[in-house]
């Protein structure tokens, strides 16, 4: 019986010993993910590189990083309530569709991991959104109502993407945690067009939509902030699930 116990005691001590091995194993790095030492004096390129490598796989969706399929990358919904200025509108965008966001190039970062800051800049040349939208209000004093679909072709897109990082503590491991995150863009050249306007009145609507297309400038500078703030809090929590799997020392080792 004394020996039944011991075996059984070995045995406890034994699982308990390979859940603790466990538990201390680090996650394996993707073979499509570049790592970038931080004593690499070229570090700037070399992010710009494991960025382009990721790129092309976006479009499919990356499950390693639970990141879905960007082509299109789907937006359950935006409400943008604007209450007063130029433009005046309470409007609903549900169901969004963008297609080419995955197609960015690159055109500058800077990193600063003593300050745990990163800023990107991005070109996109073309973006198409399709959603179902609901709106009224008022456009430099013109009345806009309607609901349906909505279709919009974005040109020569700049963003910059500023992000400040905080470390935290995991499983005797520091890790990255985005705090913040910010995005300031700005359009080329936009073509836009929205399905029944004014309860389907087509003189209403093919007139508003001109209306809009000649003002289109006006239209994204007021609505900017709030659309701004909807993608850095997606790039956010894409970000993160990079930064949340694998800790520092394995994505900036020494």
């Amino acid at each position: 019986m004394e020996i039944i116990r011991k075996v059984l005691r070995l045995c406890l001590f034994g699982l308990v010993v390979s859940k603790c091995a466990g538990n201390l194993e680090k996650p394996k790095l993707p073979s499509f993910l570049k790592i970038c030492p931080k004593s690499d004096p070229n570090i700037k390129q070399c992010l710009i590189d494991s960025i382009e490598q990721l790129r092309p796989l976006m479009a499919e969706g990356i499950p390693d990083f639970g990141i879905p399929s960007c082509e299109p990358l789907i937006i359950p919904e935006v409400v943008i309530d604007q209450g007063n200025g130029p433009v005046a509108v309470k409007s609903t965008y549900k169901d969004i569709e963008v297609f080419g966001a995955s197609q960015f190039l690159i055109k500058n970062i800077k990193i600063d991991l003593e300050k745990d800051r990163v800023k990107i800049k991005i070109f996109i040349p073309k973006m198409q959104i399709n959603t179902n939208y609901s709106m009224q209000g008022q456009i430099l004093l013109m009345p806009i109502r309607g609901s349906g679909l909505s279709f919009g072709n974005y040109t020569n897109i700049d963003a910059t993407i500023s992000m400040k990082a905080e470390r935290i503590n995991k499983s005797a491991e520091i890790y990255y945690n985005i705090k913040d995150c910010y995005i300031d863009f700005n359009i080329g050249h936009a073509k836009l067009k929205f399905e029944n306007l004014f309860n389907g009145n087509q003189e209403l609507g093919d007139g508003m939509n001109l209306f809009l297309n000649d003002n289109w400038k006006t239209v994204a500078d007021e609505i900017k902030p709030v659309v701004e703030e909807q993608l850095a809090g997606i790039f956010k929590r894409f970000s993160n699930k990079i930064f949340h799997k694998y800790p520092l020392s394995m994505l900036f080792p020494e």
